[in-house]
């Protein structure tokens, strides 16, 4: 059993290195398991296919992207402090001197729209997507989903500069424009008490 486990530890490492440096697509199974050093087989038996392997990947890298927003919130008093720091954990990946961009839009612009790829993706856009709305709930915004869209747009996009432009700044301008969003989002108004 500990084989096994330790055999999964490796392929998993050797993907995410792989796979989320040179792309899906681009890396044969053959390197990932040359790579790890295990056989064909112990990929097989672990994850059923190449497919089983890249949501494996995914998965790991959404638990990951979790945790580090868990503990950046932890600095934060307020939800709508958190709100913005959600950008100050990205902001921490942006510095990662093997920042690449963001695995689960590379990873399903290589894969068919009914892979289970991209439902690991689509998982974890909705749990961003919560995360921001949970958030702005809290805050009191009235319409705390259309406030998520909007924030996520401004993850996105601030992902996809510090990739493209090599702009690690790219979250710190992000966090700049969410803090004036919150500022013009509607709150939800209070009835006065008697």
């Amino acid at each position: 059993m500990a084989a096994k486990a330790s055999a999964r530890e490796r392929l998993l490492e050797a993907a995410d290195e792989l796979f989320y440096g040179e792309g899906v697509q681009t890396v044969g199974i053959d390197r990932v398991i040359e790579h790890a050093g295990v056989g064909k087989q112990s990929l097989y038996n672990i994850f059923g296919s190449k497919e089983g392997l890249v949501c494996a990947y995914l998965e790991l890298r959404f638990a990951r992207r979790r945790d580090r927003v868990a503990r950046a919130l932890t600095r934060f008093r307020t939800p709508r402090e958190q709100l913005l720091g959600v950008f100050d954990a990205l902001g921490e990946a942006f510095t990662d001197p093997h920042f690449n961009g963001c695995p689960f839009a590379r990873a399903t612009s290589e894969t068919a729209e009914d892979s289970a790829i991209r439902k690991v993706a689509d998982d974890y856009r909705a749990w961003v997507r919560g995360l921001f709305s949970e958030l702005g709930a809290a805050s009191g915004y009235a319409n705390p989903e259309a406030l998520a869209r909007q924030l996520l747009l401004l993850f996105d996009g601030a992902e996809q500069s510090a990739r493209m432009d090599r702009d690690p700044s790219a979250a710190t301008t992000a966090r700049t424009a969410a803090a004036v969003l919150l500022d013009a989002a509607p709150l939800v108004a209070i009835a006065p008490t008697e």
